[in-house]
């Protein structure tokens, strides 16, 4: 059932990216048509609806790309890429370490943490 649910919300995401790029491919569409049929293009008005245009693109355009770079599939150049070794030390301290959980069983963020371990920590009185 679950694989089930995954599947169409994948379905669902995927149907809503392609509507967001479509739409996204119109408004530059209207945009250029705008600066290609109006005999002045710098006039206050037609600069507006220029703008409008390209900030609706924008709007709609940026979702599907975020999607893309959250699952991996948009190359970023000059983006550092960290290999398997490189990340394995901060995976291994992190596993060492005994799970902090609250009152409800829940792990508690990384800050508490830094707080709750401050506290065993005795500070040398001055004499």
């Amino acid at each position: 059932m679950a694989t089930a649910e995954a599947n169409l919300m994948r379905k669902e995401l995927g149907l809503l990216n392609i509507i967001c790029i479509i739409v996204a491919v119109l408004f530059l569409g209207l945009a250029l048509l705008n600066a290609i049929t109006s005999p002045e293009l710098l006039t206050t008005d037609n600069l507006f609806v220029t703008m409008v245009c390209l900030v609706m693109a924008l709007m709609f355009g940026i979702n599907p790309l975020l999607y893309l770079k959250s699952e991996g599939k948009l190359p970023i150049p000059f983006q550092k890429r960290l290999t398997g070794s490189e990340s394995r030390p901060a995976v291994t301290a992190a596993a060492n370490r005994p799970a902090l959980l609250d009152a409800k069983g829940r792990p508690v963020p990384p800050d508490v943490r830094q707080i709750a371990a401050n506290f065993g920590q005795t500070q040398p009185k001055d004499v």
